[in-house]
């Protein structure tokens, strides 16, 4: 049995960041599913407001190029996401942008071959109780046109402040269920597809 590597990422970078929670939380279930986690903070990877003039006058930025080889590498993505206005954060789609740009230096680890093929997982969290149902649908279509394969599994935690345990572990049983239950599933189809 393969031993598949899951590149994990929250969409804010904000300290207490409910998202960056459940992220963290994930990390045992994967690798108890026999998966290699990577847990990646976007704010270790800054990059400007994605801008054709500027990729055309600099090329792709460091952290760019340095991200695409981290997901070049994985075979899955999980990403959680929090809900800004009924979608993703400006922060999360700027780096999924950058990222798919093609880099003239290394044709073979940039643009869609960091993402085409590979499985991936949506998650959402939010303080109110729709628990980020709205970002799911934006999520895994953007994933989706990427070319990764979006399981259907998903998961949307509501009232989060409350739902995510200090043990990282959620309050509701049924919503953990779901939760291990889209992490096995992930890990599975990143197997499959490796």
């Amino acid at each position: 049995m393969s031993t598949p590597r899951i590149l994990v990422m929250a969409g804010s970078s904000r300290n207490g960041s409910l998202a960056r929670r459940l992220a963290a939380a994930s990390v045992a279930p994967l690798e108890a599913r026999g998966a290699s986690v990577d847990l990646i903070e976007l704010a270790d990877y800054p990059m400007p407001l994605y801008n054709g003039d500027l990729e055309a006058e600099s090329g792709l930025p460091e952290a760019a190029v340095s991200l695409q080889g981290r997901l070049y590498e994985s075979q899955g993505l999980l990403v959680v996401s929090p809900e800004y206005n009924g979608s993703i954060t400006p922060l999360l789609k700027n780096t999924l942008d950058w990222c798919s740009r093609p880099n003239p230096d290394d044709a073979e680890r940039s643009g869609g071959k960091v993402y085409a093929g590979r499985a991936a997982a949506a998650m959402a969290t939010s303080p109110g109780p729709m628990g980020g149902v709205r970002v799911l649908f934006h999520l895994r279509d953007i994933l989706g046109y990427l070319g990764l394969h979006v399981i259907p599994q998903q998961l949307g935690v509501g009232m989060a402040g409350k739902a995510i345990g200090a043990d990282g572990r959620l309050a509701e049983a049924r919503q953990q269920d779901m939760f291990e239950s889209t992490l096995n599933a992930l890990v599975d189809t990143a197997r499959r597809l490796a």
